[in-house]
């Protein structure tokens, strides 16, 4: 028995000490992640419908259109319009053949701050991850000449430029 008991405080005396000289080690695991911005847009058309007239010339002619931008919550965008197909020192025109129809686009109903593709004319906002509706007033000046009225419509294409 007594060899019994010391055959057991062996055993435990090995396990033991093999416990006591354990090692532990230890590093960092880094994580990281990048999120990007991303945007989507879609624009309606500006319909200036039926040109007011007064007399020999133009009656002003509003119309509106919307750009509709969607960023991913916080991120910073711009909209430009550009001049369109038809300007002529950065006026931007409707055509109908050769006849031209000067218009303009703004980012207020006032009609203060034309809208254009650099500095001051730009748009700016922040992402969401919900729909901005950003609305394009036009307006076709009073007091143009009035130009052939044949029905035909007069038209132009506008580049929007979003950039985030």
């Amino acid at each position: 028995m007594n060899r019994l008991l010391l055959a057991a405080a062996a055993v435990a005396i090995v396990v033991t000490s093999q416990g006591a000289c354990a090692t532990t080690a230890t590093t960092n695991l880094n994580a990281s992640a990048n999120v990007s911005t991303v945007c989507t847009m879609t624009a309606s058309a500006l319909v200036f419908g039926e040109v007011a007239l007064s007399g020999a010339t133009t009656g002003a002619t509003p119309g509106t259109a919307t750009i509709t931008v969607t960023c991913t919550g916080g991120g910073a965008y711009t909209v430009g319009l550009d001049t369109g197909l038809h300007n002529v020192a950065a006026q931007r025109n409707l055509m109908s053949g050769a006849a031209t129809l000067p218009y303009g686009l703004f980012q207020d109903l006032a009609h203060g701050t034309v809208w254009t593709n650099a500095g001051a004319g730009l748009v700016s906002g922040t992402g969401s991850a919900a729909a901005q509706i950003l609305t394009v007033y036009g307006n076709i000046a009073a007091g143009l000449p009035v130009v052939s009225g044949s029905g035909a419509a007069y038209t132009d294409t506008v580049l929007v430029t979003l950039t985030y």
